[in-house]
C-alpha cells in the first residue's frame, strides 16, 4: 500500500466519522432543511464532472464519469424535491 493511499483512506475515514458526529447532534426539526440544502451542493459535483469529462481517455472513465452524474444529479433533485415538500407544510391550504 502506497503512503499516498493511506493517506487518502485516513481522510476518508476520518471524514466519515466527523461527518457522523456532526449529524448526530442534529435535532429532528432541522435534519430535513439541513439535508435538502447538503444535497444541493451536490451541483458542484456535478461541475467536478464535467471538467473531468474533458479528461477522461479510458471507457472506464467515462463509466465511472456517467455513474457519478447521475448519481449527484439524482442528488440534486432530491434536494429541491425534498426542499420544495418542505415549504409546502407552510403553504395556506386554502
Amino acid at each position: 500500500m502506497s503512503p499516498l493511499l493511506l493517506a487518502d483512506l485516513t481522510v476518508f475515514t476520518l471524514a466519515l466519522l466527523v461527518g457522523f458526529e456532526v449529524i448526530s447532534k442534529v435535532p429532528a426539526t432541522l435534519h430535513t432543511p439541513l439535508m435538502s440544502g447538503a444535497n444541493a451542493i451536490h451541483g458542484v459535483v456535478i461541475v467536478g464532472v464535467m471538467l473531468l469529462a474533458a479528461t477522461a481517455s479510458t471507457t472506464a472513465g467515462y463509466a465511472l464519469l456517467a455513474i457519478a452524474a447521475f448519481f449527484a444529479a439524482m442528488n440534486v433533485a432530491g434536494g429541491y424535491v425534498v426542499t420544495d415538500r418542505m415549504l409546502a407544510m407552510f403553504r395556506s391550504r386554502s
